[in-house]
């Protein structure tokens, strides 16, 4: 006879299928993430764009969200802890690299070619659109680093639609300030960003001591 806390056969089942597609769904995403990544950076780099280099970090921060999703399902948590923290500085070394080029343009501020910061962001918009897409199945499967991976790839489809608007006032003012306000805007977020993954995995960390009994 089976207990009545005990889950039954099929709901066992159920949960075990959900989690799988979930696993799946999210190593998708991560992977499509990681590929734009280096092409958004390039394509930043040849226009000379701080928005579209700020903007290529959140792709991996994106990454680094739903790999720890992914991994979250079958590590043990101390791993996990150490996966955060890996992540949380690979969110910053091209965080730094973008927020270098805006420290130096500041003082003479010149304005980015607007054609491929134009095709970027639609790229972009694509795969953030595909991600929420995916996502949507799933973001009630994975508690709250599930939804907060969809919200995530939701609210960047806004601010990939935010660099199309800079790119048109940049092609009616002739001025690199829009692109270097927007640059810095998004920069302060990948930063937070990157905060947000460190405290996470630190909270894994003293969860799993706290587990062990070894509490300070």
């Amino acid at each position: 006879m089976e207990s009545p806390d005990q889950p039954a056969p099929d709901e066992q089942s159920d949960g075990a299928s959900d989690a799988a597609r979930l696993r799946r769904i999210v190593l998708i995403v991560a992977g499509l993430n990681f590929a734009y990544f280096f092409v958004e950076f390039a394509v930043a780099l040849a226009a000379g764009s701080v928005a579209l280099l700020a903007d290529s970090v959140d792709f991996l921060e994106d990454t680094a969200v739903n790999l720890l999703i992914f991994v979250a399902l079958g590590w043990p948590m101390v791993h996990r802890a150490v996966m955060g923290k890996v992540m949380s500085v690979l969110i910053l070394g091209p965080a730094a690299l973008a927020g270098w080029e805006a420290f130096e343009r500041f003082s003479h501020p010149s304005a980015p070619q607007v054609l491929p910061l134009v095709l970027a962001s639609i790229g972009a918009i694509a795969i953030n659109g595909t991600s929420a897409w995916l996502l949507t199945s799933v973001r009630r499967h994975g508690g709250s680093l599930s939804r907060a991976a969809f919200l995530s790839a939701r609210n960047d489809v806004l601010v990939n639609l935010s660099i199309i608007a800079m790119a048109v006032v940049t092609l009616w003012t002739s001025s690199g300030w829009p692109d270097l306000i927007l640059g810095c805007f998004i920069i302060g977020l990948a930063l937070f960003a990157a905060h947000e993954v460190w405290e996470a995995s630190e909270e894994e960390r003293l969860a799993t001591k706290a587990l062990a009994g070894d509490i300070d």
